[in-house]
């Protein structure tokens, strides 16, 4: 076995409430870390505009095992605007 690869933990930031992911999810970088938080971002959008809401102007905050901030990922910013 290798090195073992760093946790990732992606909480979803509202104005509301952080709903704080318990478990996170092991990746090799910050860069694979961020694409699953895109991926993350626009199911959770497509469920929510599925159901009459929008909540593009949620964040996810990505944070390493010590809950230290790496890095946000707006909503917003993971889908493009079509005419």
């Amino acid at each position: 076995m290798g090195p073992r690869m760093p946790r990732y933990y992606f909480n979803i930031v509202s104005n509301a409430a952080t709903v704080v992911d318990p478990d996170g999810t092991e990746l090799a970088t910050i860069e694979d870390a961020r694409g699953e938080a895109v991926k993350d971002a626009r199911a959770l959008m497509s469920q929510a505009v599925l159901s009459g809401k929008d909540i593009s102007g949620r964040k996810i905050h990505i944070c390493d095992e010590q809950g230290a901030l790496l890095l946000v990922v707006a909503f917003s910013e993971t889908i493009k605007m079509a005419d």
